[in-house]
């Protein structure tokens, strides 16, 4: 059995910081995978939801320079999330083998005058020399 030091060998990223997200495009901040290894969780946390019919869906995009993101192929995303998701919690795994070096979410917003809470996390294991 291996003994996992998880305050030296996990680390967290903040993705997108707490706040409304009224309209289509990316969301907060890329996270750049260089020295990850395996897998990376990406846990997002759903507030407030309002609007008429309100619709999210999140995907992940990649990009090698850290400029032109482009959808990550198979997709990958987070099951749509309509005015029932309000405060509730998704997750999706993105396998660092399988994207380019960096990747970020995109948000893609529908209904009449939607407005969803989010935030995301993401959780992985740096590789150790």
């Amino acid at each position: 059995m291996k003994i996992i030091d998880l305050g030296n060998e996990i680390t967290q990223a903040n993705l997108v910081s707490p706040g409304a997200i009224p309209s289509s495009g990316p969301l907060g901040s890329s996270l750049d995978l260089q020295g990850y290894q395996g897998k990376v969780r990406i846990t997002l946390n759903i507030g407030t939801v309002t609007g008429t019919s309100p619709t999210l869906d999140i995907k992940v995009q990649d990009s090698a320079d850290n400029a032109t993101f482009a959808d990550v192929s198979p997709a990958v995303a987070f099951a749509q999330k309509v005015s029932g998701s309000a405060n509730t919690n998704d997750s999706i795994v993105v396998d660092t083998r399988a994207v380019r070096r960096y990747i970020k979410l995109y948000g893609t917003v529908g209904g009449t005058t939607p407005s969803f809470t989010v935030s995301a996390l993401a959780i992985g294991q740096k590789q150790t020399i």
